[in-house]
């Protein structure tokens, strides 16, 4: 069997350990998030040659708000400088990137909302791939805001299915996730897409994120792979 015929067709990657890689190295917190936005071109790149069409980032909770305020303001001119026409995102629609965000912006300055308002009404010249950025987001957040829209839309009890909460989510009409990818070395999900990667995979590695490379990623959709994935039925193996 071709190991690239098994291949995720969703990823969601838990980006992890970027304070941590940037302490080890005598560096600033900030210039940890600096290395891993840039290793976020090198895997998204990857997806696309491995001709995976859904990635999902978590770049920002909403726990992240309890951090340092210094640390933070850092954080709101990171994003800033990515969402300026020569930053990150817009560098990104030019090469085939399909944008969305998933969260709540809610806590953010109004020209962030604004800026990334802006780059969600763009499309690429040409769709390689659809990339979710999970800023400002919390899985139970998620779920709380579905089933309060679900309850603004007067739905019977009696008509609330998967089906319908899914067209409730951030990620509506989306593939659910296939494998989740943690970085930094803890192993948990920490509440990431509680509902569209129920039957998800989970690969943790002890890199970094801001060394998380192309290699990095060919290792996890390898090992993915080769896992028997049931959900549910019978093994094929005994």
């Amino acid at each position: 069997m071709d190991i690239k015929s098994n291949y995720p067709q969703h990823i969601a990657i838990i980006m992890d350990g970027n304070r941590r890689w940037a302490t080890k190295h005598d560096l600033s917190y900030i210039d940890g998030h600096k290395k891993a936005l840039f290793q976020v071109q090198e895997v998204i790149e990857e997806c696309v040659k491995l001709k995976i069409p859904y990635l999902t980032l978590w770049a920002w909770s909403t726990k992240n708000w309890k951090r340092n305020p210094d640390f933070i303001k850092d954080i709101i001119s990171l994003f800033r400088e990515s969402l300026k026409p020569d930053g990150f995102f817009a560098d990104a629609i030019r090469k085939g990137v399909e944008i969305q965000h998933i969260g709540s912006l809610e806590a953010f300055p109004k020209d962030i909302k604004d800026r990334v308002a802006d780059f969600l009404s763009q499309s690429p010249p040409k769709n390689l791939i659809h990339v979710n950025f999970a800023v400002g987001y919390d899985g139970q957040d998620e779920l709380v805001r579905a089933y309060k829209k679900i309850i603004a839309d007067n739905v019977s009890p009696d008509k609330v299915t998967p089906e319908l909460v899914e067209k409730y989510l951030d990620t509506k009409g989306q593939p659910p996730v296939d494998l989740v990818i943690r970085t930094g070395g803890d192993k948990r999900t920490s509440g990431f897409l509680i509902w569209q990667a129920a039957q998800a995979e989970l690969y943790f590695t002890d890199t970094y994120m801001p060394d998380f490379g192309e290699s990095d990623l060919k290792i996890a959709c390898s090992e993915y792979s080769q896992r028997e994935r049931r959900l549910g039925g019978d093994s094929l193996k005994y």
